[in-house]
């Protein structure tokens, strides 16, 4: 493995063909911009330099060239400062009006789960359903800036109740079934729903659970529910509890009904979706109609290359944003691809599996799925037929080098790669791919476009080369219009504006090539900042999880004042395998070859499992405070854990380190 500290010497992976790149949507944008705008850019870097520069000019464009159905007002952008700038002013639209504008027999949405058998559904099947369940919404009571909220499994139901509540101009939000009821009341009733869509029961790992109970405290616990409305998962499968005051779904799409959509402002609340409240009460972010649909066209289809006879797949939960951001591809005409289950169950090569049997042309997954495939040994573009592929997507943490690698190796030796890192905060990538550029071992291509992306040092300078604090410099069209609940807007500075007034602080910490490449090196707020020598949690556990013997990690550091600190790692062994002396001077000795002497850790501790939240993000930021003595009341919510029993092993260790 060599040197990880610089991203400009990275090995090249792949190099887009002159066809691909002028087949590409991008290539069709940059003719366009020539042909209408008289706007020449000879290379992405430009597009890109034009994009975070003339923003009035970028966006005006991306609403033309999508031709996006609505009511252009005159202005653009009443101004830049952030917080409080304000999108399209006096423009209105739809957002379900845009997504439902491909009539006809093509395929939709094709869905997947464990709890039922297959399910295709054409454009205008899907129309009718929205229609038919947006009718019935109006019939329980609900208008524009109401809120309904689902509690689902990642379902093509979920899609066309969120659709029926936008087209309404009602306001969604979601949770997924593994959820703890804790969990659910902490987001939901901060915003006062209206109606709860939700499912008796599914199937997840080939286990059935029961909702009934969790349904039925939501009822009692949701006092402004006016209505719950039921889907039937698992038919065969006795009901343990009966709930009172439903109504099921085949009522509610029963009936034939107009699609009518109701014209909102552009930035009229379109969903909610929450932080991940592992140490407080979950944000309540909410973004609007013409941000996210101007968001998701551009991204999709510049950056994915989505196109309207693509398969566009992410694997996703309706409780992360990736869920919001994949039903996307139906602004594009695309057909949407939904997997309702364990992607490990019966093993990991489901997804792989189900690649190949809907033929998918776009294949999106989390790094850790894409990393414990490859520790598995999977080979799965020999094991089976990926041949449609031509993208691959990856999120929700860095992907490492022998990621990139892998992909390359064992999935398609042609295939764009996109490692995507962005956020819940504004439901898109703000770096990622581009059909026009290639991928480099290790590095995100691109800022994407419109996305003023800046790496910050110390001093709040813009750095190239050096790793810096992720800053956004002027607005994007996606970020929140407001946390809800929020009235004085104190919670959204303090959320995101703290550190830099008037500059988007997101918390990572970047390093921006001279090429215009990214490396995402963990979050800020889980610094490995050790005797001056500052290094993000991606690269140890890129180092540690390359030994064969170690599963998983987490790292932490405790700073202490007037030291060099204490630097934990926590790993997981794979079966079989045990912590000696030999593997920790093993581990000791690539972290002191491949990092530096100072990140050679003070103590190695073996544990079960390592913490994650619902979205699967790694817990360090909650261990570390365990770990500088703080009570666990405070620092950990188990209800927005995967695994809350794993944090046990942290906790007893923190009562010994502070005893």
């Amino acid at each position: 493995m060599g040197e990880l500290g610089s991203v400009s010497d990275a090995p090249l992976l792949w190099q887009p063909s002159e066809k691909f790149i002028e087949d590409s949507n991008v290539a069709e944008y940059m003719h366009w911009l020539l042909r209408v705008r008289g706007l020449n850019f000879s290379n992405y870097n430009e597009l890109w330099e034009w994009s975070v520069t003339d923003l009035e000019s970028f966006w005006s464009s991306i609403w033309d060239f999508f031709d996006v159905i609505g009511s252009r007002g005159e202005d653009v952008l009443d101004n830049q400062i952030m917080p409080g700038s304000k999108w399209f002013p006096g423009s209105t639209l739809n957002y379900s009006n845009n997504a439902l504008r491909y009539p006809g027999q093509n395929a939709a949405i094709v869905a997947w789960s464990e709890s039922r058998q297959p399910i295709t559904l054409s454009y205008d099947e899907l129309r009718t359903n929205t229609a038919s369940f947006a009718a019935s919404l109006r019939e329980l009571g609900v208008k524009k800036g109401d809120r309904v909220v689902g509690l689902l499994p990642n379902i093509p139901e979920a899609i066309i109740a969120f659709l029926a509540t936008a087209s309404i101009g009602a306001i969604w939000s979601s949770c997924s079934p593994e959820f703890g009821t804790r969990s659910v009341i902490d987001r939901f009733n901060q915003i006062k729903p209206n109606v709860l869509i939700t499912a008796n029961r599914y199937v997840y790992g080939g286990k059935i659970f029961e909702n009934s109970n969790h349904i039925s405290t939501l009822q009692k616990s949701l006092d402004s529910l006016v209505a719950t409305v039921v889907v039937p998962l698992v038919q065969e499968h006795e009901i343990s509890t009966a709930l009172d005051d439903t109504y099921s779904w085949n009522e509610m799409v029963s009936s034939t009904a107009d699609l009518v959509f109701e014209p909102v402002p552009f930035d009229h609340p379109l969903w909610i979706l929450y932080s991940s409240g592992t140490t407080g009460l979950p944000k309540a972010i909410t973004q609007g109609h013409g941000g996210i649909l101007l968001e998701h066209l551009k991204t999709l289809s510049l950056h994915l290359d989505i196109k309207k006879n693509d398969r566009f797949f992410w694997f996703t939960s309706t409780g992360w944003m990736m869920w919001n951001f994949l039903i996307g591809g139906l602004q594009l005409g695309s057909t949407v691809l939904l997997y309702d289950g364990n992607p490990g169950y019966p093993d990991l090569r489901s997804l792989w599996r189900f690649a190949q049997d809907t033929e998918m042309t776009y294949f999106g997954a989390s790094a850790p799925y894409i990393h414990a495939s490859m520790k598995a040994g999977l080979e799965p573009g020999r094991e089976f037929d990926l041949s449609k592929i031509k993208g691959v997507g990856s999120t929700g943490a860095p992907l490492s080098p022998d990621g990139f690698r892998w992909v390359y190796e064992s999935v398609s030796r042609d295939v764009l790669l996109n490692s995507f890192s962005g956020g819940t905060d504004i439901c898109t990538g703000i770096v990622g791919s581009s059909p026009i550029l290639p991928v480099y071992e290790g590095e995100i291509s691109c800022r994407l476009l419109g996305a003023p992306v800046e790496a910050y040092n110390e001093q709040a300078e813009s750095v190239i080369e050096e790793v810096g604090e992720l800053v956004i410099t002027s607005p994007m069209p996606s970020m929140p219009i407001c946390l809800w609940g929020d009235a004085d807007g104190s919670r959204y500075i303090e959320s995101y504006f703290n550190l830099y007034p008037n500059i988007w602080r997101h918390g990572d910490w970047i390093k921006i090539s001279a090429r215009g490449s990214c490396v995402i090196q963990g979050r800020s707020d889980s610094t490995l900042n050790r005797g001056g020598v500052r290094m993000g949690t991606s690269e140890f556990y890129t180092v540690v999880e390359d030994i064969p013997e170690v599963k998983d990690s987490l790292v932490v550091y405790i700073d202490s004042s007037g030291t060099d600190g204490k630097l934990l790692l926590f790993i997981v062994l794979n079966l079989g395998r045990q912590l000696d002396e030999t593997l920790r001077d093993r581990i000791n000795q690539q972290l002191r070859t491949h990092l530096s002497p100072r990140h050679v850790p003070d103590n190695i501790v073996a544990i079960p499992e390592v913490p994650y939240t619902l979205n699967g993000k790694k817990m360090e930021v909650p261990v570390k405070r365990l770990m500088q003595g703080l009570y666990v009341e405070d620092v950990v919510s188990f209800e927005s854990m995967q695994n809350p029993k794993s944090m046990e092993i942290f906790i007893r260790i923190a009562e010994e380190e502070n005893s």
